[in-house]
């Protein structure tokens, strides 16, 4: 992914208003950010535990969705999937919910799914963050194929939201 300004991930929202999106958390150290190695960008708001957005490449432009979640649960002991890496968690993964691009989500329509509550599904994908025993389930697919698949789900989610 090439490496994102403050003002292009501004621009890219698709789901909130331009205010809104002026007003939202952005990362300060975005010239740190391992850009070679993100398929998208995603942070939670340090002020809003419950919001969360990501920054992403498609078709050449960036595209951003703000995203309401909840932080991993003290009482969930289970492992979860991650819908978009298909890294398994215990307690770390979260119902994202995007508000529909447009009228639909003026409307409160909304779509969700369950993701890395962190959003570091490309660093969990390649190996440069750890979930844990168990959370990379053994695969025959290359790392290429992978990241492919990953790209594919978040493409997949982005484009419920914008339809």
């Amino acid at each position: 992914m090439k490496p994102l300004t403050e003002q292009e991930i501004r621009t890219a929202f698709v789901n909130c208003t331009k205010g809104e999106a002026k007003r939202l958390s952005v990362p300060r150290d975005l010239a740190e950010q391992p850009w070679d190695e993100l398929d998208f960008l995603g942070w939670r708001d340090p002020r809003a535990p419950d919001r969360a957005y990501l920054a992403t490449e498609l078709d050449g432009r960036p595209v951003a969705l703000a995203l309401r979640g909840t932080g991993g649960a003290s009482w969930q002991t289970r492992r979860s999937m991650c819908s978009i890496c298909l890294t398994t968690h215990t307690g770390g993964v979260s119902l994202m919910v995007a508000a529909k691009a447009g009228k639909a989500g003026q409307q409160g329509n909304s779509v969700g799914a369950y993701m890395c509550s962190d959003l570091a599904c490309p660093l969990y994908v390649r190996g440069r963050k750890d979930a844990g025993v168990g959370a990379r389930l053994p695969e025959s697919l290359t790392l290429e194929e992978k990241i492919r698949r990953t790209v594919a789900n978040l493409g997949a989610f982005i484009a419920k939201v914008t339809a």
